[in-house]
Parts: structure tokens; sequence; C-alpha cells
């Protein structure tokens, strides 16, 4: 049946997906927050795998208490609002979560307090999970010298556009700074709240992306060498397999190297995966800004195009390098896969040429035993006909018994060859028709 809460004709309906609903709010799973100006905010990315996230939610819900707030509902994403100057926001994806938290009002220095210092830090220093991404984000409509703006960048190389067809400037320079977090700088020409959402959003998710991204370089530049030296060993292996080398000891160093190849893939293929996965992504968001070029600057897509690009074409030429392994020990596999059928079928035509020689001399050995089986076993039948004679003679019938011997001799021999060679005919016969 249809759920209670639904009301009208579809509450009568049988038959509700048990998913339907968990699908059909798929789409507003992670909003974005309406946001006015001026406001600090703080993003945190931490990665915690793909473990249940019900740590996450009581540790949230322990805020919510500390604050006096109400337990925050929701599944994957939570949020705290304490008064009109505070918000946290928490979202949790597939392999990471992110911790978003806004401090609103009026500030001199950007980065001088910055909105993490809203949040209690013994509960930060509960949060599940190990650091990836901390960025530091403001946002005011006040003019900046570019001086100032490097200072505040401590005097960086620093990148910038305008964003969201003019109603938006950005700045940064994404490095560490000595808090261990980035800086993001936004000047505000006229954006709606609903503008400043969207835009915090989306650069806070093209850090976040980026460095999930980029979590596939250590494996690729890890992987690399390890891959390099199993092809040294195939190569080896496929000169060996050209020219006389013994198949069992080729075979053994073959499928080592097979399960090595295939322990590299496993332990990459997913790295590698979601590192494709997330390039796409930051190209998408880097997108949607749509940036025009500041005088003097770079624009932050180039300069991500310039830097990132190299680097996930690194992992691609890994993984591709783990592909082309994988089918070049299958086409060795195969080739000496057909190189021991080959010798198989030189043995096995040995061994049928060796029983021919045997069956042949078996039919010899059997013709030349066939004389002497005529003469044994008429040897016998003249016996006994002799026997017989004798007895005749004692039963006073008029027989020389040596006579009757002697003429059936040439009879018993006859008739035991016809009958040995009618025996081997009908066996050649039977051996025939099965």
């Amino acid at each position: 049946m249809i759920a209670p809460s639904i009301t009208g004709e579809l509450a009568g309906l049988d038959g509700e997906h048990p998913k339907r609903r968990d699908l059909a709010d798929e789409i507003h799973a992670r909003p974005y927050d309406p946001v006015r100006p001026p406001f600090c905010a703080t993003h945190l990315a931490r990665l915690t795998g793909e473990a249940p996230p019900d740590a996450e939610r009581v540790h949230l819900q322990a805020l919510a208490t500390q604050l006096g707030l109400p337990a925050p509902q929701g599944s994957n994403s939570h949020r705290v609002v304490a008064g009109p100057d505070f918000r946290l926001r928490w979202e949790r994806h597939t392999e990471f979560s992110t911790y978003t938290i806004y401090r609103f009002g009026p500030f001199a220095d950007p980065f001088a307090r910055t909105a993490l210092a809203a949040v209690p830090t013994e509960w930060l220093r509960g949060l599940s999970g190990t650091l990836l991404v901390a960025l530091h984000l403001a946002l005011d409509d006040v003019e900046r010298a570019g001086e100032t703006i490097n200072a505040l960048f401590a005097d960086n190389t620093v990148i910038g556009s305008e964003v969201q067809g003019g109603v938006a400037a950005i700045w940064t320079d994404l490095r560490r700074h000595a808090d261990g977090a980035g800086r993001i700088l936004i000047r505000d020409r006229g954006l709606t709240p609903g503008q400043a959402g969207r835009l915090c959003q989306r650069l806070f998710e093209i850090e976040t992306y980026r460095m999930m991204a980029l979590l596939a370089l250590p494996a690729a530049r890890a992987v690399g060498p390890q891959v390099s030296a199993a092809d040294r060993d195939l190569k080896a292996i496929i000169a060996e397999l050209a020219g006389s080398g013994d198949d069992r000891s080729l075979l053994e160093r073959l499928t080592r190297l097979a399960g090595e190849g295939e322990r590299l893939s496993a332990a990459t293929a997913y790295r590698f995966s979601a590192a494709r996965a997330y390039h796409e992504l930051v190209r998408r968001r880097l997108g949607e800004l749509r940036e025009t070029r500041l005088p003097g600057l770079q624009t932050l897509g180039e300069f991500l195009e310039r830097r990132l690009a190299p680097a996930m074409a690194t992992c691609d030429s890994v993984a591709g390098r783990l592909d082309d392994l994988a089918r070049r020990i299958g086409r060795a596999g195969d080739l000496l896969r057909t190189r021991v059928d080959i010798t198989l079928e030189e043995k096995n035509r040995e061994l049928l040429e060796s029983m021919n020689r045997r069956a042949r001399l078996q039919l010899r050995l059997q013709q030349t035993v066939e004389g002497l089986s005529v003469a044994a076993i008429s040897y016998y039948l003249v016996g006994l006909v002799g026997y017989l004679a004798k007895g005749a003679k004692e039963l006073g019938l008029a027989l020389d018994p040596d006579l009757t011997m002697a003429v059936s001799v040439p009879l018993a021999v006859g008739l035991v060859w016809l009958g040995l060679r009618r025996l081997r005919r009908r066996l050649h016969a039977e051996d025939r028709s099965g």
C-alpha cells in the first residue's frame, strides 16, 4: 500500500517502490544555503571512507545540544542554526564529509577571525575522519586595492576573476597559510542571497573535488615504478618465449606476473576511477562560475587547467599502462598456451606412432604364434582321436589306432586352421564396427 501520509487518490494505490521517496528527494539532498553578505565561512572536508555516518550524526547532535538547539533532522545532511550570526551545515558524501560554518556580520580583516573560531574547540577535535580540505572564505562589498589583496594572501601569486556575469569578483592563491587553511576573498557587486549561496557552494566544491581528485596522484607515483618493473619482466618472458625457454618456468613466472598486475589494478582501480569523476566535477563547477578575466591575473579555471590536468594525465597514463600490461600478459599467456599445445600434439603424435609400432609387432607375433597354435591344437586333437581309436579297437571294431591317427592329422590341421581364421575375421569385424 501507499504510505498513509499520502492523501487523495494515490493513498489507495498498492505497490509503492521502497526507494521511491529517497530517489525523488535525492535531487534536493544537498541544496545551497541562501546567504546575505557580509560573512565569513570555513569549509572543512574530512576523509571518512565508506563507514556508516551514525557517529557523525551523534556528534552533530551533541553540538546542537551544547548550543541549546533541537537535534537536527535528516539522513546525509544536517544544519545547525544558532541565531542570525551562526550557521553550520554537515553533508555526508560517498567517502568524505564536509562541514561548512558561516559567521555573519561585517569584518575589517577578512581572515583575522575566521568562522571556525565560533565553533567549540573540543567539538572540532572530536570530528570523524582525517582532514583533507580547510578553506576560509570571506564575502563583502569592500573595494580593496591590489596591494591590500596581495597582503591578505601573504604576497603569494594571486588568482582572480569576475564571476556570475560580473556580479562578483573572487581572489585566491590556492595555498595553505600559516593556520593550515586556504583562503578565498569575494567582493559582492550585486549578488542576491541565492547567487551568493550558489557561488560559495561552487567554490567549496571546486576545492574539495580538486583535492579528492589529487588523491590518486600519490597512488600513481607509487605504482608507476612497479608497473615499469612488471613491464621489464614481461619483456624478458616474451624474449624467452620466442626462444627455447622452459615452458614450466615461463608459466610460473607469467602466472606470478599476472597476479602482480591484478594486485596493482585492484589497489588503484577505484582511486583512478574516482579521480576521473572528481576531475569532471571540478571542470563542471569551473564552467558554472562563468569567469571573465581581471586585468593582470590568471583565472581560476586557467590556473587549475595548467596544474590539475597534468596530474590527472599522470593518473590516466598509469591506469592505461596497467590495462596495457594486463592485455600483454594475456597475449603472452595465449602464446605460451599455443606453444604448450603444439608440444603436446607432438608428444601425442609420437605416442600414437609408438602405439602403432607396438600394434604391428603384436600382429607379427600373433601371426608367428598362430602357426604354433595350429600345431599344438592339432596335436591334442590327433591325440584324442588316437584314444578314441584305441577304445574302439578294444570294443571290437577293426580299427588300427596308428593308422587312424595318421589319417586324422591333415583333417585336424585343416579344421583348426579354418576355425582360427574364422575367429580372427569375426574379431576384426567386431573391432571395425565398434
